[in-house]
């Protein structure tokens, strides 16, 4: 069936977009007449991309910014426990918000829901910018009738998880910088500094050490062969950040990323303290474990240990409880498979996994002080080796040329 696109006046006067299915413009006229539209424009969409399309999935390539999807979902839970209509709800926050991306996604929601929808299928119509765990919380709190102590919930999470990426983000600002300005003093004194030099020195008769020898090959490849380097650089990058994205690629960079010293250690605390959080916050929505286990395997960030999540759900559906699976897989430590097996046998599971949280919180802060403070003196060593590189480079010839000088 036919779609188009329409521009019409709601009940409020006020202009509102989207995509209407019918057989003809006529029909489709006719339906949004009786949803209580003023039809100014319809057209029927042609096969192939819209701008608006192509707009909203370069946008869709942007995850919505943290900060806005947690004042949207403050701002929910305040105006649903307020007792706003639902449409009425959704129109306030639609106009209230500034991101224009998440303002056609709230009124989407409004659309869907004035169509029939129920609230947790209009948000999962988003996938962009509202996760698995975000979409299976609400249905949780809309089946329950808790939907504003989930958003809180909810808020919670986003707030948890933003402050430690974050926090990690912040403690890699310095190396990054200080790793560019080490690439860029080592080409400018490959291709400034070291060619004058070498002109003496081959001049000279001398004999070269290897230092030099290989600052010379570097430069004269550099100088003779930098637009091919350029395209093998551009060709090396593309290919890496298309591999990455593949299935295989993002198994492989995060299975190697639990590998690295100081990395891999942090990165599997980040995960247990968000498999304890978003567990037991899933337990108190009133989600069923198997359904929880589903939620953080696509939500947990790693997909190495996605895996493992996929391997621990086999074994729940086979009835082996939570402990014994988790015992099974790898990347779970002894005190989330101990503190998860206490929680089972005193049916204190929810308090068990808010107590491991807190726990690895503490331990992911601790590990990215303690990856900061390691990273500055591996830096001071890779700018040590990059100045003792050169002044061998330069001053070992130097050093001929004063002996031979004085002969």
């Amino acid at each position: 069936m036919p779609l188009f696109h329409y521009r019409a006046l709601n009940e409020k006067g006020e202009t509102t977009k989207g995509l209407v299915e019918a057989e003809s413009a006529a029909a489709a006229a006719e339906s949004l007449a009786a949803r209580g539209f003023i039809p100014e424009k319809l057209k029927e969409r042609r096969p192939g991309p819209s701008p608006e399309a192509l707009r909203r999935f370069t946008e869709g390539l942007r995850p919505l910014p943290a900060p806005d999807l947690i004042l949207f979902t403050k701002q929910f839970s305040t105006l649903f426990k307020a007792g706003v209509p639902m449409i009425s709800l959704l129109d306030i926050l639609a106009r209230q918000t500034e991101n224009r991306r998440l303002r056609q996604i709230v009124e989407d929601i409004r659309q869907a829901i004035r169509e029939g929808s129920s609230l947790h299928d209009a948000f999962r119509r988003h996938p962009e910018a509202f996760s698995p765990l975000y979409c299976s919380m609400i249905q949780a709190g809309e089946l329950s009738g808790s939907l504003p102590s989930v958003m809180n919930r909810l808020k919670y999470i986003i707030e948890h998880e933003h402050k430690v990426k974050s926090d990690i983000r912040s403690a890699m600002v310095y190396p990054l910088f200080v790793v560019v300005l080490l690439v860029a003093a080592f080409l400018i004194l490959l291709t400034v500094v070291t060619p004058k030099f070498v002109k003496i020195f081959a001049r000279s008769g001398i004999d070269l050490p290897l230092p030099t020898q290989i600052s010379m090959i570097l430069y004269q490849f550099l100088s003779r062969h930098w637009s091919a380097a350029l395209l093998i650089l551009a060709a090396l990058t593309g290919w890496t950040v298309w591999y990455l994205h593949t299935p295989r690629g993002r198994f492989l960079k995060d299975y190697l990323l639990l590998r690295l010293p100081l990395v891999g250690p942090l990165v599997i605390k980040s995960a247990m303290s968000r498999f304890a959080s978003i567990f037991s916050i899933l337990q108190a929505s009133g989600v069923a474990v198997l359904d929880a286990i589903a939620i953080l395997s696509q939500t947990i960030g790693n997909t190495a240990i996605s895996r493992e999540f996929d391997r621990v759900r086999v074994l729940l559906e086979e009835g082996r409880g939570i402990a014994k699976p988790l015992q099974s897989a790898n990347y779970f430590t002894p005190m989330v498979i101990n503190m998860v097996a206490v929680g089972e046998e005193s049916g204190n599971l929810e308090d068990m996994l808010k107590e491991v949280s807190e726990h690895y919180d503490a331990e992911v802060e601790y590990a990215i002080r303690k990856l900061t403070d390691a990273i500055g003196p591996l830096l001071i060593i890779f700018l040590a080796v990059l100045v003792g590189f050169f002044a061998l480079a330069i001053f070992l010839p130097m050093w001929d040329l004063t002996k031979m000088t004085r002969m």
